[in-house]
């Protein structure tokens, strides 16, 4: 895809390492730092750019960041009535084409915007049958889709990016194509900002392949035989992962490991907790 003249490279080298890099002002709870999603909504001159996490399945969203105009610079909400929370926007959102594409094609990579599937007088006729229109006041929006952290195949969880903009010209190619660019890096920035605020468990390879048993339901007896070690030396080890995870029992242990597995690696899953819950 050609780039804009307007993307200079010295301006994409900049953009690369703000949002490759994870700075200090990261939310505890979730999303990317507002710094880089300042810097982003200055590059695109869009009157609001909001990060959402969406759930097409649960009909809402788990947080919404919104970079200024509709709330406080910097804000993040979590059940607020914007977009991603309305119920109106819900009950018509696999009718707007625009909206439900990342879950109607799968197509997570693509940057889209309103005009790829509406001219101007059909997103008008669509009032208030979507979240983004006139309910927010919003004429033109870029969208950019990433899986989200812990999400799957199926999910009908995504992380979406939004670029609005209420009136004027509408966004160019080179729009698109600063996000296509960037898109990796973005994708990199928010892994790394969820690593940070669920650190991994650091376990050695026995360790993990011990917490793999505990998680499947195995008896310490029945851990010891197939590892091939005493039932003390299991004792041992579980002690340590304890001490490690600052828990005190293996249902605990076994839902830290789980948890931070999630993210960035592979999940260990508690079957015989799943089992208990039935």
């Amino acid at each position: 895809m050609p780039v804009h003249p307007r993307l200079r490279d010295i301006d994409l080298r900049a953009l690369a390492r703000l949002v490759s890099d994870v700075p200090e002002d990261v939310p505890a709870t979730a999303g990317l730092a507002p710094s880089q999603l300042v810097a982003l909504k200055d590059h695109l001159r869009c009157d609001v750019l909001a990060l959402a996490e969406f759930d097409s399945v649960e009909q809402g969203c788990s947080f919404v960041q919104a970079i200024p105009g509709l709330l406080p610079m910097p804000a993040m909400l979590v059940g607020a009535p914007l977009f991603g929370f309305d119920p109106v926007n819900w009950a018509h959102y696999w009718d707007c084409d625009c909206c439900s594409y990342p879950d109607r094609t799968g197509d997570v990579r693509s940057v889209v915007t309103i005009g790829d599937f509406y001219s101007d007088r059909e997103w008008r006729a669509m009032g208030t049958l979507c979240g983004i229109n006139r309910p927010l006041g919003f004429a033109h929006a870029l969208m950019l889709t990433l899986p989200s952290a812990g999400s799957d195949r199926g999910s009908g969880r995504t992380l979406r990016l939004f670029a609005f903009r209420g009136s004027g010209r509408d966004f160019i190619d080179g729009d698109r194509d600063l996000l296509t660019l960037l898109r990796p890096h973005l994708l990199q920035s928010y892994r790394e900002a969820e690593r940070r605020r669920h650190p991994c468990v650091s376990l050695t390879p026995r360790q993990g392949e011990l917490m793999r048993l505990v998680a499947e339901g195995h008896t310490n007896t029945q851990i010891a035989r197939r590892l091939g070690i005493s039932e003390g030396t299991v004792r041992t080890h579980l002690e340590h992962v304890f001490a490690r995870l600052g828990v005190t029992n293996r249902t605990s242990a076994a839902l830290a490991v789980s948890a931070a597995g999630a993210v960035g690696q592979t999940p260990i899953k508690p079957k015989f907790l799943a089992a208990q819950r039935r």
